[in-house]
């Protein structure tokens, strides 16, 4: 694993590093893709070797990136993609998963992933699912975009407790899920991993809001390290998140592995829950 060997359980028979890779907006634009590609392959080189995508990302053009920057060292890396919520029914999950193989440039999906909740019943999604599996098409899967009580009406229909995993939106700025998702999914046997995706937020502001916060500013000054680095080391700090943030190119993605080596103290920890106060009530689960 690397890095100081942490690793998450992401189902029964695999282990992935705290800090992966997100591909959201990649694949969208000819002139940036050898770029793209050398970022993912940077971030592989230093440790973050699970890389997220899906099918909707640059419709199918960031699935196209990741097979490239995975082509001939497969078996270093843990593959994630996601169904669109209209493609996971029985008649289009299966051509859908062939597809994003195709572009992957592979035979397997790590973790395939139910993007969103969509008009297709839960249980058919789970047993389309579970047949990929047994398949071999994929190894596990899970879901994105759920919350508490989504999480628990999946877990009441038949196979749903074989999800792996659930992938939502949580940074600083947004921890929402730390009332009620996070104990959910922690409460349940052997514990359920949540991926955080935007884990440094999406758009201008409210990144800037998060990563020129002076108190972070100030931790990472003391460390003499970058804002972003803190702020994934946040993220990950309890053992069973797993941040997926996107990096621009090789240097940014070797920052974003640097994360990896930070331990927060107890007093950093209470300076940030200060300037970033916990959430003290149900809200609802933002999503992107």
């Amino acid at each position: 694993m690397g890095r100081g060997d942490r690793g998450i359980a992401l189902g029964p028979s695999q282990r992935v590093p705290p800090i992966g890779q997100g591909t959201w907006h990649m694949g969208e634009r000819a002139d940036r893709r050898a770029d793209e590609v050398r970022a993912l392959r940077a971030g592989i080189d230093a440790g973050m070797t699970l890389v997220d995508t899906a099918e909707m990302y640059g419709e199918g053009g960031a699935e196209r990136v990741v097979g490239e920057a995975v082509a001939g060292r497969r078996e270093e890396v843990v593959l994630v993609s996601k169904v669109y919520p209209s493609n996971a029914g029985r008649r289009r999950a299966k051509t859908a998963c062939e597809r994003s193989l195709s572009r992957l440039g592979t035979d397997i999906i790590d973790v395939y992933l139910l993007h969103w909740q969509g008009p297709v019943p839960l249980s058919e999604t789970a047993a389309v699912m579970e047949e990929l599996r047994d398949e071999g098409k994929i190894r596990h899967w899970g879901v994105s975009n759920f919350d508490t009580e989504a999480m628990e009406r999946l877990w009441r229909v038949p196979a749903g407790q074989a999800c792996v995993t659930d992938q939502v939106l949580y940074h600083l700025a947004s921890r929402g899920i730390e009332y009620d998702l996070l104990p959910w999914c922690r409460g349940t046997a052997p514990g359920l991993p949540v991926m955080a995706y935007s884990p440094l937020a999406q758009g201008g502001a409210a990144r800037r809001r998060i990563l020129q916060d002076p108190v972070l500013g100030e931790i990472a000054a003391g460390r003499g390290v970058q804002p972003a680095q803190i702020a994934l080391a946040w993220t990950v700090r309890e053992g069973d998140v797993v941040a997926i943030p996107k990096a621009a190119d090789p240097a940014h993605a070797r920052q974003n592995a640097e994360a990896l080596d930070i331990r927060l103290t107890s007093d950093e920890l209470a300076a940030l829950d200060k300037a970033f106060p916990p959430p003290t009530r149900r809200t609802p689960l933002e999503i992107l």
